[in-house]
């Protein structure tokens, strides 16, 4: 019998965490949440609801920070949207008081042809614009895996997964985006800024080759945006990379890490990043030496340069990791399964990874595989707050928690 076991890291200066219910105000059949903060403070939840009458509708309400939740509101419904477990909306709020959403919707009847569609809201959530691609390629091929980051007062920005190198020559994005089956070249990493009304100020290809579904993350150092996800060789290494916007143009992408984790297909398990002024942590999974493991690392240089990674638990662990950074340094959530029983792990580190502060298996998850999606992790007002899905007697659901030392 193969033995696993999670690498604890403890000093004498470790902290309990204290876990307490956080009810989130979605019903039943919701599932896919994502969490956002606010210039404010004020957290925004999302989430996707499955309709009785067949589609769904993303919906959204905000947390404040005397813990009191807003009207839920409505973003969008559709009959024709992609529905993923790890492949999901967001809503994020700008400096101006807007709000930007996005969804994923079908272009074809080809499972993996659909599209970023954005939408912007002035008041609140109340009303939404009408639809609009992010990108304007025209093909039928897998746009997805987004990243909203606020670019300025007025300016978002978002990065995606890119398929429109794939289609074949019949038209259709491959098999998705596995190889290049004829012709079609791999998926590659995108990034746009529109302004407030809407208007594509800027488009770039960051990377020409990348992991076909593994989620991207954003975050906004002290020097400017910064971008993470998993490259993809011809050698099929998939290692994590990040990219900087220098105030000019995108860097060319650092290998966080040389794990050089040989994978021939995509792990469907993507990177987190968190920044706070020249500090910037990284996490991610990765199963190299057929050792599945979570990991950490730090800069203290705004991303140019990192450290040595820490080990953060290897053996039971799934990843679907997120990362949040305050001043005391960085916190690092991610999954454990052990003979089919999920659960959720915290832990709190010093800047420099040096020390670990604190360690905590927050919650037991009711439900297996992927049905549980991605567990989301944000900051606010001192307190971390957690959201996933949990399926009981077959249907999902949302469950949420607040941890604090």
């Amino acid at each position: 019998m193969r033995i696993f076991c999670l690498l604890l890291f403890f000093s004498a200066s470790a902290t309990a965490l204290e876990t307490r219910p956080w009810p989130l105000p979605a019903p039943v059949n919701s599932a896919q949440p994502n969490l956002s903060v606010a210039s404010d403070g004020q957290l925004l939840l999302s989430w996707i609801e499955r309709l009785d009458r067949g589609g769904h509708r993303l919906r959204m309400a905000s947390f404040d920070g005397k813990g009191q939740w807003s009207e839920t509101r409505q973003v969008a419904a559709g009959q024709r949207w992609f529905v993923n477990w790890a492949d999901f909306p967001a809503v994020q709020a700008l400096p101006d008081g807007s709000l930007w959403a996005h969804t994923l919707e079908k272009r074809s009847d080809a499972t993996y042809a659909y599209d970023v569609i954005l939408r912007r809201s002035a008041d609140g959530g109340r009303t939404w614009s009408k639809p609009m691609a992010a990108h304007d390629d025209g093909t039928a091929s897998e746009h997805g895996f987004v990243t909203l980051l606020p670019w300025s007062k007025t300016e978002l920005a978002l990065a995606w997964l890119d398929g429109r190198n794939t289609v074949t020559s019949k038209g259709q994005g491959n098999s998705h985006g596995h190889g290049g089956e004829h012709g079609g070249a791999m998926m590659s990493l995108r990034a746009a800024v529109f302004d407030g009304r809407m208007h594509k100020r800027n488009e770039w290809q960051i990377d020409a080759s990348t992991c076909d579904c593994c989620q991207t993350d954003s975050a906004l150092g002290a020097d400017g945006p910064l971008l993470v996800y998993r490259d993809r060789t011809q050698d099929e290494i998939r290692d994590i990379y990040l990219t900087r916007y220098d105030g000019k143009r995108w860097t060319s992408p650092l290998r966080v890490h040389a794990d050089n984790w040989k994978m021939p297909a995509c792990p469907v398990n993507g990177p987190a990043v968190a920044a706070r002024g020249q500090h910037v942590w990284v996490a991610w999974y990765t199963g190299t030496n057929d050792q599945p493991s979570v990991r950490i690392a730090h800069s203290a240089d705004g991303g140019r340069h990192f450290g040595p990674m820490r080990m953060v638990a290897n053996g039971d662990v799934q990843g679907r990791v997120d990362v949040a950074a305050d001043a005391s340094g960085a916190w690092l959530l991610w999954m454990s399964e052990t003979a089919g029983k999920q659960s959720l792990w915290l832990a709190r580190y010093s800047a420099d990874l040096k020390t670990e502060l604190s360690r905590k298996k927050i919650s037991d998850i009711t439900g297996s595989g992927r049905g549980t999606g991605v567990p989301r992790l944000q900051l606010s007002h001192g307190v971390a707050h957690v959201a996933w899905t949990e399926i009981i007697d077959g249907k999902p659901g949302l469950r949420g928690l607040t941890v604090s030392p």
